[in-house]
This record gives structure tokens, sequence and C-alpha cells, in this order.
């Protein structure tokens, strides 16, 4: 889905599905069988409850300069503030995300589009 798929047949529900979801994309709806929609749903609700939603985008600004290689230092210089305001930010970033070290940030900053790998 995030690679753009906009349906999903199975092999074996070919026969029955099909037709179905041809004429469901020629509407530009989405269309998954229910087999596919159950394990989509059983996926989202077994992800963290700490998402990119939970994020500001200046949150958001903070995980793409540290995924950056950005120190610090280097941050409170670039945004303006002090030293501490970058350090309690980032503790705080990383309280929300679940994070522990910063090589988290960059897998998450990663997966979620905000720097290129």
């Amino acid at each position: 889905m995030c690679a753009g798929a906009r349906a999903y047949v199975l092999k074996s529900d070919l026969r029955d599905n099909l037709l179905s979801a041809i004429e469901s994309l020629a509407a530009h709806k989405p269309f998954f069988t229910n087999k596919v929609s159950e394990a989509l749903l059983a996926a989202f609700l077994a992800r963290p409850a700490h998402e990119a939603s939970t994020l500001t985008e200046y949150d958001r600004g903070i995980v793409r300069l540290i995924a950056e290689g950005q120190t610090n230092k280097e941050m409170a210089i670039m945004l303006n503030v002090s030293l501490k305001a970058v350090e309690t930010h980032r503790a705080a970033v990383m309280k929300k995300l679940g994070a522990s070290h910063s090589a988290q940030l960059v897998r998450y900053a990663i997966r979620n589009g905000l720097v290129e790998p």
C-alpha cells in the first residue's frame, strides 16, 4: 500500500473477485478481498500507539535533523534556540516514539519518508 497498491486479490480468490476488483479500480476505488482486509486490519491494530500522527511538524523536523546527522549544537544554531531546548525536545520526541537511542529515530525517519535512505 505504501508503494501505491490500490487493490489486492489472492490467487485463491481470483475466480470470485477479479471482475469486482477491476470495476472498483475503474471507479477509482480500492479493492481488497475479505482475507486481505482482515490481514490489513490486524496489522494496523498491532502497530504501536506511537505513530507519526502523534508528532507535530516541529517534532518531525527534529527527527529529520537527527536522521541527517546533525548534532544537538548544530540543531540549536539552525533553529535559533538554546542547546538545552534542543536536548529537551529531542528527549520528548524519543519518548513519544518509544525510542531509546538515535538509531531508532533514524529508522523511523526513513520508514516515514522524513529522509531518503
